[in-house]
């Protein structure tokens, strides 16, 4: 099979996220790194290392929900000593996220050592759903709101369309709820920050059919057979 399908079956990130370890010499096949994409791989056979790490198939996909809280990055590490997701969530399993929710974000993240799956979710032609509820400061005019579900315009390119709704509406703060498809990077602050409006809080409540479903902040657990059956309609195995 292909190199980067062989790197996301064995679990350690997506298709698109594996790719971009190839090009950047950072696997090896047989002792020598590779930098080729259509490069194939026998499992029974070839011996492939990640930053000189052993990668195997998994003998189990595992799939977790995690209710992240604000002040955490997704990364494995980081540069600037800031905290991580894996300070709080132990599993036996190596598990990467599904997607990402910025250092300032909060709520659902899905978390898996199976790269198929990530990409079904996080590939754009497959518009998956999610939504996020946004407070932001001060209230927000239907002009505004026709500009965010028809797609900011950013540096001369339009960003993907959004369906968004008032939720609440307070006299400093005001409440929606954004649905995307897509999930560029930082879309959703990027699109506020196109109209003036200044984010105080951003969560994600939902991805496909799946919901926190009263997951406490900082918690995590396994995916139940309904709940997967909730995103896609087939049961993982």
């Amino acid at each position: 099979m292909r190199i980067n399908k062989y790197l996301a079956l064995c679990g350690i990130g997506s298709r698109r996220k594996v790719e971009k370890y190839v090009l950047d010499g950072e696997i090896k096949v047989n002792g020598k790194v590779i930098t080729d994409l259509a490069t194939d791989i026998n499992p029974q056979k070839d011996k492939v290392l990640y930053l000189d790490n052993p990668v195997t198939m998994p003998n189990q996909y595992v799939y977790y929900k995690f209710n992240k809280p604000k002040g955490y990055i997704c990364s494995a590490n980081d540069e600037h000593g800031r905290k991580t997701i894996y300070d709080i969530v132990n599993v036996p399993e190596r598990v990467f996220s599904v997607g990402r929710l910025d250092y300032n974000s909060e709520g659902l993240l899905l978390l898996t050592n199976d790269g198929d799956f990530s990409n079904q979710l996080t590939h754009p032609s497959n518009h998956v759903d999610k939504e996020y509820v946004v407070t932001i400061e001060g209230q927000i005019k239907e002009s505004e709101l026709a500009v965010l579900r028809a797609g900011v315009v950013e540096n001369g390119k339009r960003m993907p369309s959004a369906k968004v709704e008032v939720v609440n509406v307070q006299e400093k703060l005001t409440r929606l709820s954004v649905i995307i498809d897509e999930g560029q990077n930082r879309q959703i602050r990027r699109m506020f920050e196109a109209i003036g409006k200044t984010i105080v809080l951003l969560k994600r409540v939902s991805i496909g059919g799946l919901t926190l479903g009263g997951l406490e902040r900082g918690k995590y657990r396994k995916l139940t057979d309904k709940e997967l059956l909730s995103i896609f309609g087939v049961k993982k195995k």
